[in-house]
C-alpha cells in the first residue's frame, strides 16, 4: 500500500465529511522564550446508518440529520469489523512550531510521513499526515512594523509577524528560525451503545 494513496482517502473522507456538517474546532496559541506554538483541530463525528458490503460504501448521518455515503477503500482494514450504529470521528490536526535558533548551520527543509493503521481484527482507524521542517536566515527585522523577513533555503522570503515587543528585540539579522509544521487526519470508529 502506498502511503500517498491513504493520505489522499484520508483527506477526500475529511473534505466530503466537512461538507455536510460543521465539525467542532478549536485554536490554541502559546509563546514561551525564543518560541511560538499555534494549534488546531477540527473533529467530526457520526454515525453508520447503513454499510453496503458490495461497494464498500458506508452511509454516514451526522448530529444535524444530513446523511453521506463514502466509499472505503481497499487500504483500509478490517472493513468487516464496521457496524451499524458505530460512531465514526475524524479529526484534522495541524501545529506550527517557530523557534529562534542562534548560530550556524545549512538552511534546510525535511519532510517526514506519519502513518498508522488499525491492527488486524481492530475496528477500522488510522492516521496519516506529515511532518516539515524548515530552518530559515532572518535577513530583516522591521520594528516599527513589527515583522521579521525569513528567507529559507530555495530562496524565497516571508515577512512574519511578531506582536509581542519583547521577543522582536531579541530577533537580529542573521539569526536562525526553525519552523516545525505538522498536519494529521486520525479516523476511529468506536462500537454503537449496547453493542
Amino acid at each position: 500500500m502506498k502511503r500517498t494513496t491513504l493520505l489522499a482517502a484520508a483527506v477526500m473522507v475529511a473534505a466530503t465529511a466537512s461538507a455536510w456538517a460543521q465539525p467542532e474546532t478549536r485554536v490554541d496559541v502559546t509563546q514561551s522564550a525564543g518560541q511560538a506554538t499555534a494549534t488546531g483541530t477540527a473533529k467530526l463525528t457520526a454515525k453508520i446508518v447503513k454499510i453496503d458490503v458490495q461497494t464498500r460504501t458506508v452511509s454516514l448521518k451526522s448530529a444535524n440529520g444530513r446523511t453521506t455515503d463514502l466509499v472505503v477503500g481497499p487500504e483500509a482494514r478490517n472493513f468487516e469489523q464496521l457496524k451499524v450504529g458505530d460512531t465514526v470521528t475524524i479529526e484534522y490536526k495541524e501545529a506550527l512550531i517557530m523557534s529562534l535558533k542562534k548560530g550556524s548551520g545549512p538552511l534546510a527543509m525535511r519532510e517526514r510521513e506519519i502513518s498508522d493503521r488499525a491492527a488486524p481484527g481492530a475496528k477500522p482507524g488510522g492516521t496519516i499526515g506529515r511532518e516539515v521542517t524548515v530552518t530559515a536566515d532572518v535577513v530583516a527585522v522591521n520594528t516599527s512594523t513589527k515583522t521579521v523577513t525569513l528567507k529559507g533555503p530555495k530562496g524565497r522570503t516571508v515577512d512574519l509577524l511578531v506582536e509581542d515587543p519583547e521577543r522582536i528585540k531579541s530577533i537580529k539579522k542573521g539569526d536562525r528560525v526553525e519552523a516545525v509544521y505538522t498536519e494529521a487526519v486520525a479516523v476511529s470508529v468506536q462500537s454503537g451503545a449496547g453493542k
